[in-house]
C-alpha cells in the first residue's frame, strides 16, 4: 500500500481539481484524456492511501465529501506552492539571492528604511529579507559571524575584519536630552559631569552577544538600561533619567515640548557611522545586496537614515 506521500503528487492532486471542476468522473476522464477506469483507479489509489473516501459516488456527479473539499483546498494551495517555488528558483538562478540579511543600528532611522524595503519589494524580486536590530558592536557581530550580509550604521572599527567592505553612512550628532520635568531641566547650563554623576543615565546595552559595553555612561553613576534605542527615548520621556540621543531622534519630541536639549561642558559626541557587507566568498554582491549598496551610495538616502526619525 503506498504512502500518503507517495499518492499526493502534484499530478494527483491536480487531478482531482478537474474532477471537482467537471462535476463527474466520466467528464474528467475526458478532460484530461483517459477511460474512466483509469481515473477510477487513480482515485482510489489516493483514497486508499489517506483512508478516506474523497468523492461522493452515490449519484452520477462526483460531489466531494468534507475530506475531499479539504484536501482541494490545501491541494490548490501546495500547488500554489510549487509554481512560487519554482519562479523562485528561476529567478534565483539569475542571481538573486534566496534571502538577504540587514542588522541595522538603533540609531539609524527607521522610516527611511522602510521606504528601502518598500521599493525594494516592488522589484518583484525572489529574495527574502530579513530585518535584525543591532546596538553598537552588534551590528557589526551578525556581519562578522555570518549571520547577516549587510549591516547598516556601524558604529565599531571593522577594518582589520577579513572579508568586511565598508562605506562611510555619515556622522550622527547626539545631544543630551530629559523630559521638562527632569531636574536637569532647569539647571544652570553648561551642565558639568559632577552634576551629571547625580542623576540617573538611560543606556542602551550593546546587543553583541559578549559584549556589555555601553556609551556615555560615567563611573559609579546609577543607570538605567535598556535594550532599544525605542525603549530609550521613552524612558526618557517620561522622566526616568537623562541621555544622548541622535539630535533627529531628538527634535520632535522638542518641538511638542516632551524634551528639553540641554547643553554640557563635555565636548558634543559626533558617531561616525558606516555600513558594511559581505558576499559570502563571492567574487562580487548578488543583485539583491547590490541593490541595497546602489541605494545606500545615494546622499540624500545616507541623510535620510541618519536624521529622520519622525517615527520615534
Amino acid at each position: 500500500m503506498s504512502t500518503p506521500r507517495d499518492a499526493l503528487t502534484p499530478d494527483s492532486l491536480a487531478m482531482l481539481q478537474v474532477i471537482a471542476d467537471t462535476g463527474s468522473f466520466a467528464a474528467a476522464a475526458r478532460a484530461l484524456g483517459l477511460v474512466p477506469s483509469a481515473l477510477t483507479y487513480r482515485v482510489r489509489h489516493i483514497e486508499d492511501a489517506l483512508d478516506v473516501l474523497l468523492f461522493d459516488r452515490r449519484s452520477r456527479q462526483a460531489q466531494p465529501t468534507e475530506a475531499g473539499l479539504e484536501l482541494l483546498r490545501e491541494g490548490a494551495r501546495l500547488l500554489q506552492d510549487i509554481d512560487a517555488v519554482a519562479h523562485r528558483v528561476r529567478r534565483v538562478a539569475t542571481g538573486w539571492e534566496p534571502q538577504l540579511t540587514l542588522v541595522v543600528d538603533g540609531a539609524v532611522a527607521r522610516a527611511p528604511l522602510f521606504d528601502l524595503v518598500e521599493a525594494f519589494y516592488a522589484l518583484e524580486s525572489p529574495t527574502r529579507l530579513k530585518l535584525r536590530d543591532g546596538i553598537l558592536s552588534g551590528t557589526l557581530e551578525p556581519l562578522s559571524t555570518g549571520r547577516a550580509d549587510l549591516a547598516i550604521g556601524v558604529a565599531v572599527n571593522a577594518s582589520n575584519i577579513a572579508g568586511i567592505q565598508l562605506q562611510e553612512l555619515g556622522d550622527m550628532a547626539f545631544c543630551l536630552a530629559v523630559a521638562p520635568r527632569h531636574p536637569l531641566a532647569s539647571m544652570p547650563e553648561p551642565i558639568n559631569d559632577d552634576t551629571l554623576l547625580q542623576h540617573r543615565v538611560i543606556a542602551v546595552a550593546d546587543s553583541a552577544s559578549r559584549d556589555t559595553t555601553s556609551v556615555g555612561v560615567l563611573g559609579g553613576q546609577q543607570v538605567l538600561t535598556v535594550d532599544s534605542m525605542a525603549a530609550k527615548v521613552e524612558a526618557q520621556l517620561r522622566g526616568l533619567g537623562y541621555g544622548f540621543l541622535p539630535q533627529g531622534m531628538v527634535d520632535a519630541h522638542v518641538q511638542a515640548g516632551r524634551l528639553v536639549v540641554r547643553e554640557v561642558v563635555r565636548p558634543r559626541r559626533t558617531l561616525r557611522l558606516q555600513y558594511a557587507w559581505t558576499t559570502s566568498g563571492h567574487a562580487s554582491p548578488g543583485r539583491a545586496l547590490q541593490w541595497w549598496l546602489e541605494k545606500l551610495a545615494n546622499p540624500t538616502t545616507r541623510t535620510a537614515l541618519l536624521e529622520n526619525h519622525q517615527d520615534l
